[in-house]
């Protein structure tokens, strides 16, 4: 499998990301990726230290010469959002990813990539093996859980760092700089199972939505994408008002930072009313399909008799209402856009997971905002439409934002560089997401970052896939950035 990345420039960087995809790393899982950046350290004579979260910080001498010139940081994560299509036979915790060229693009076979943060890691490895690029003194910083709470960041150790100017590598955008980032939380709602025997007379039926793209619940928030959760969950309520149904069991979503892309429900409904939902569900199916007909064509309502489980219990009648009108009050999506960055969206939630367990049905949701007092407004939004319903709320600490600063040093070296490539500007951008960077700047006073990468779509997604050209791209622009800071 090895052939799918062979020829590809540059191909010290491929050869790391290849190693690299062999490797289980799923988020809290980064022990084996970890001890291969060390041995890349070990074997290239480098030191290397090891935090008490996990993130390890490599040091490379200056290039003879260039011994005065600043010390630069380098930085990626370790982990990897793990994602696969329900068709798919992937174990995450020792299968390898099945890399697949595709024209100008590297894609996964039904999983995700790993390119999101990848090909970063990749190139500090790439960098940290080099004899021919000039440099200054380097500390390569490799996080670990980044995905699932920036942990690795949060929790750095304050002596870990000396440089004061810090490239992270984790943007996935071509020809764009970015120079801050929103500060997230999540917010969770935990609603108390209340549950009676199954009525009388009632059939099992499994209903499902999915055929959704899904996604980066921030950097695609704003393409209107379709939400599973959000999609049977108004299904679900409609087919309510018309029809007896008791909800057994509801599940949809699977990680806070991406957008659901399936959810399923398994209900009990009168014998001689299944062929009326049956109709419902193709109705509805037409529906999604006319409203995401541009961003989400593939959506579909199925709904299934054949091997249904069948619950020993349903939920009460009026936990059912609860759920569902929780479920369905919840906001997802947009809230605010920036009036600072024009196009940049400021506010936005994400209803990313549901699980129903034996004592209880518990939501996952996610916040962001590039505005402090935003983001806690949102999530005490979030909170109180649980509070109404008597849900137990829990409020994640979240992490801060990145400020832009347009007047950063690093950003008007980064600019000149860039300038002098390609001849032209790159584009200078803040971003929906959540970067280290603004941790890291809270930890280390006077740092001074920029955020870059290839151009990555479907973060976070089985889609996930990377842009060739732009690694090569990427390369170059980390390379001539560490030359110029040399000279």
């Amino acid at each position: 499998m090895k052939e799918v990345i062979e020829g590809l420039k540059p191909q010290e960087l491929w050869n790391h990301f290849y190693e690299i995809s062999q490797i289980p790393r799923c988020s809290k899982h980064e022990e084996k990726v970890r001890e291969y950046v060390i041995s890349v350290a070990e074997r290239n004579g480098l030191e290397y230290k090891i935090d008490a979260a996990g993130s390890v910080v490599v040091k490379k001498p200056a290039t003879p010469g260039n011994e005065n010139a600043p010390v630069i940081v380098l930085q990626g994560h370790l982990d990897m959002v793990c994602e696969k299509n329900k068709d798919v036979e992937h174990d995450f915790s020792k299968d390898p990813i099945k890399l697949v060229r595709d024209g100008d693009w590297i894609k996964a076979n039904g999983t995700t990539l790993g390119s999101d943060n990848g090909i970063g890691v990749a190139a500090a490895l790439a960098v940290m093996e080099s004899s021919t690029i000039k440099h200054g003194p380097l500390e390569f910083l490799f996080t670990i859980d980044e995905e699932t709470g920036l942990t690795g960041a949060i929790q750095l150790g304050e002596d870990m760092l000396e440089g004061r100017i810090l490239l992270n590598m984790d943007s996935e955008e071509d020809g764009a700089i970015y120079i801050g980032c929103a500060g997230g939380k999540d917010t969770e709602l935990f609603l108390k199972l209340e549950t009676e025997a199954p009525p009388q007379g009632y059939q099992t039926a499994r209903v499902r939505v999915g055929g959704l793209q899904g996604g980066h619940s921030g950097l695609q928030i704003h393409e209107g994408l379709g939400n599973a959760i959000k999609l049977l969950t108004r299904f679900l309520w409609h087919v309510n008002q018309k029809m007896e149904i008791r909800l057994a069991h509801i599940d949809g979503g699977s990680k806070h930072n991406a957008i659901p892309r399936e959810c399923d429900a398994i209900l009990y409904v009168p014998a001689d009313k299944m062929g009326e939902l049956i109709s419902h569900a193709a109705e509805y199916q037409k529906i999604y399909k006319n409203e995401f007909a541009l961003v989400d064509k593939d959506v579909f309502v199925e709904v299934s008799t054949d091997n249904v489980d069948a619950p020993e219990k349903v939920f009460t009648r009026e936990f059912q209402q609860k759920v569902l009108g929780v479920l369905y009050g919840l906001p997802h999506g947009v809230l605010g856009m920036s009036h600072a960055v024009p196009g940049l969206v400021e506010t936005s939630t994400n209803l990313a997971v549901v699980k129903t367990s034996d004592t209880q049905v518990s939501v996952l949701t996610s916040q962001r905002s590039s505005v402090g007092s935003e983001l806690e407004d949102v999530a005490d939004m979030v909170g109180a439409i649980g509070q109404l319903a008597g849900a137990e709320v829990h409020h994640g600490n979240g992490y801060p934002a990145w400020q832009p600063n347009p007047e950063s040093p690093v950003l008007q070296v980064a600019k000149d560089v860039y300038m002098a490539l390609y001849g032209k500007e790159p584009e200078v951008k803040a971003i929906h997401a959540g970067l280290e960077c603004g941790i890291i700047g809270d930890k280390f006073p006077g740092m001074d970052m920029i955020s870059f990468g290839p151009t990555i779509l479907g973060a976070h997604s089985p889609d996930e896939r990377v842009q060739i050209s732009t690694v090569e791209k990427f390369w170059d622009f980390l390379v001539a950035l560490l030359e110029h800071y040399a000279a």
